[in-house]
């Protein structure tokens, strides 16, 4: 079977979609599965990202740049997709091709512009926001109805879904993801923890929450926060009020980092800050539990489904709640059930599981 696979979301500057293109093809590719992949990049770079500079033989790669979320993605795309005459499609986000007539398979990572819209949300001007908002909602809707299987990555998503598109259930396959930074062992010894030090990782788009941390803050003269994530027009508005708030010395912004710098600021923080409003897998807070660091996360339904009992969790809509929180003492936690709960998240399994998907599609 010839499956295509949409790869020009891969890499890290794509942050959690990214993540997990990269870790699927990988661990595909080990698989040593009968089928061929044909993998669909845009770049080269993004090619030496996911397997160096050797192609695996088993795999053919395909450049096709073209952006992401563009009539070009619409109109173009679909024939370079069947110039590889495909058995079956894979598009790891809802941004399908709607004029790509052959099977297709589609991940829905969440549906969050369904739940949280307006002018707050974004940095475009009203007429092209709108514009981009009702082709988003035509796109989905298209994606999951044509979709002979949508994957998702917990069943709080699959619960959205179904509650949005009564009819979908029994097409939507779980296929949890994994959760480990790619470090040598010699760079996961623990670091010194600094007890005033607060981290936060992800994006920045106002439903991340993360100006809940600055609130808090201001009753925590103790300590400081570290944040990492790509520039955007969103980090420019959040500098400016950590500016107008005079935290400018107790808040860091790292930018983009290694998987190796990210292990060493998790193991020497004191917690990590999971404050979002809404969120489709909780991939960060895994990684934090791997590596021994505290999750202190926004008390939502996918946090609890994916931390289960191994975070502290707080009103998202209260920066009291989250001082409280910090101030706390660190829950205990029984290592053999950690491991227990975190054995359920690996990239491999997420793999086979897919591979399974694919096989249903038929």
């Amino acid at each position: 079977m010839r499956i295509g696979i949409d790869c020009r979301l891969s890499g890290v500057s794509h942050a959690g979609i990214g993540r997990y293109i990269e870790n699927l093809i990988r661990e595909l590719v080990a698989s040593e599965s009968p089928h061929n992949f044909i993998l669909f990049f845009s770049s080269r770079e993004q090619v030496r990202e996911a397997f160096g500079e050797t192609i695996p033989k088993s795999i053919e790669v395909v450049f096709a740049p073209i952006r992401h979320y563009t009539l070009k993605e619409q109109f173009l795309l679909p024939q370079i997709f069947l110039r590889e005459n495909l058995d079956l499609l894979h598009v790891p986000h809802f941004n399908i091709p709607i004029f790509y007539p052959k099977r297709i398979l589609v991940t829905i990572h969440d549906l969050l512009w369904h739940e949280i819209r307006g002018s707050q949300v974004t940095t475009l001007p009203p007429w092209q926001y709108w514009t981009k908002y009702i082709f988003y909602h035509l796109v989905t809707r298209i994606a999951i109805h044509r979709s002979k299987i949508i994957l998702v990555p917990a069943n709080t998503i699959r619960n959205t879904i179904d509650s949005y598109y009564p009819g979908t259930r029994q097409k939507i396959f779980v296929t949890t993801e994994g959760a480990d930074l790619r470090i040598k062992k010699s760079d996961s010894s623990r670091s010194k923890r600094k007890k005033d030090q607060l981290l936060y990782v992800g994006s920045l788009y106002p439903h991340k929450n993360v100006e809940i941390i600055l609130q808090a803050l201001k009753s925590l003269p103790d300590h400081r926060l570290v944040i990492v994530g790509a520039r955007n027009a969103f980090r420019d508005a959040l500098e400016k009020r950590v500016k107008d708030e005079h935290l400018e010395d107790v808040v860091q912004f790292a930018g983009y980092v290694s998987d190796s710098q990210l292990a060493k600021l998790y193991q020497e923080s004191r917690a990590l800050i999971q404050p979002s409003l809404s969120e489709g897998f909780g991939l960060t807070g895994l990684e934090a539990l791997q590596l021994g660091t505290p999750v202190i996360a926004s008390d939502i339904p996918i946090f609890h489904e994916i931390y289960q009992d191994l975070a502290l969790y707080f009103d998202p809509h209260d920066p009291a709640a989250l001082v409280g929180a910090l101030r706390a003492p660190t829950p205990q936690v029984d290592e053999v059930h950690k491991k227990e709960v975190l054995n359920q998240y690996s990239w491999k399994k997420m793999a086979q599981k897919t591979l399974s998907a694919y096989e249903s599609a038929f």
